[in-house]
């Protein structure tokens, strides 16, 4: 089999209504690139068409598409990861099947990796989401920043190019929790970003809701510092050393004025300062030891129910043709491995 040049990966959750759009635009983007080429859709256990939709587009283009079908969502970065795994192409760029992202931008990303860049992040042009999403993402992109090191200027856009040996570090990886992008950033030489266009939705809704927002970014940085721990240690001596203070001026106070009953109320409320603190600190202590223990417990991070694969498809006939000379029934009829 001959290695193509690009590779594209697109997770898929229930998108059956924009399906045909994506096609439409995706196949003729890539044909213009005159680059050979290859498509892996990751059905991320869709509960409509999708399934569907991707075997019948496997039938119509089986030479450049692969379709993974898990067997249940394992959400949007576990099916990339799937992806990566069946890629073969020198270069993987990643686009979300929602066409918020255009797929004729591909090539921008391409060019600039011609550059001598190996992992190309985007940032989009003028984002078409809600006032909440821009605060959001403005917000949280800051504070990863602050925690973790990582420089991205635009953390939601998916559509983002990486060089073999950044995907072969990737799927050497088996962390349960993990931020893509980010951990593309650790092991890229020389990483860059280029401005992308940003489209509105034409169908659907989006998948990522406020609270996957938010549980997103806790297993970003969770997942590449131990910083918000080294800040609650910082937290709890300083406040040891204020309680400490406090209890010397109450003790001076008490031995100079006497004993008085005011100032009962702001003890109360310093008191549920400190408890509000202390539970925080407990939570972001329960994040790092949840994910050692879904880390431990060494289950599979996803479970594929398929693979529609020309090309394993051919090897196997292949092998059993090969074989059919010992007395094996020769069958023209394949099921895709899984």
């Amino acid at each position: 089999m001959n290695t193509p040049q690009l590779s594209v990966v697109i997770p898929v959750y229930n998108e059956e209504e924009g399906l045909q759009n994506l096609f439409d635009r995706l196949y003729p983007a890539l044909d213009k690139l005159g680059v050979s080429y290859e498509i892996v859709f990751i059905n991320d256990g869709s509960m409509d068409r999708s399934a569907a939709i991707l075997r019948e587009q496997f039938q119509i283009r089986p030479d450049v598409t692969r379709v993974v079908l898990f067997n249940g969502n394992f959400g949007q970065h576990m099916a990339i990861m799937a992806g990566f795994a069946h890629t073969h192409g020198k270069r993987v760029v990643t686009l979300d099947a929602d066409l918020q992202n255009p797929p004729e931008d591909i090539g921008i990303l391409l060019a600039k990796m011609d550059e001598g860049y190996d992992y190309i992040g985007s940032i989009r042009r003028q984002r078409n989401d809600v006032w909440w999403r821009h605060v959001l993402s403005l917000a949280m992109n800051r504070i990863r920043e602050r925690i973790t090191r990582i420089k991205m200027t635009d953390q939601g856009c998916m559509l983002r190019a990486y060089d073999r040996h950044i995907i072969n570090a990737i799927n050497s990886c088996k962390e349960v929790n993990t931020f893509i992008p980010a951990l593309a950033y650790t092991f890229a030489r020389n990483p860059a970003e280029v401005v992308v266009g940003h489209e509105e939705r034409a169908v659907g809704e989006s998948k990522y809701s406020l609270y996957d927002l938010i549980r997103l970014n806790f297993d970003l940085v969770t997942g590449f510092s131990v910083v918000p721990l080294q800040w609650f240690s910082m937290v709890g001596i300083a406040t040891s050393l204020l309680s400490a203070c406090f209890v010397v001026f109450l003790l001076v106070r008490r031995l100079l004025v006497g004993p008085e009953a005011e100032g009962l109320f702001t003890l109360f409320a310093i008191a549920f300062f400190l408890i509000g603190i202390t539970l925080f600190g407990i939570g972001m202590l329960g994040e790092y030891i949840g994910r050692i223990y879904q880390q431990v417990r060494h289950r599979p991070r996803y479970l594929i129910q398929a693979v529609l694969d020309s090309n394993q498809e051919r090897a196997l006939r292949s092998e059993i043709w090969s074989r059919s000379g010992d007395g094996m029934e020769r069958r023209s009829s394949l099921v895709p491995r899984s």
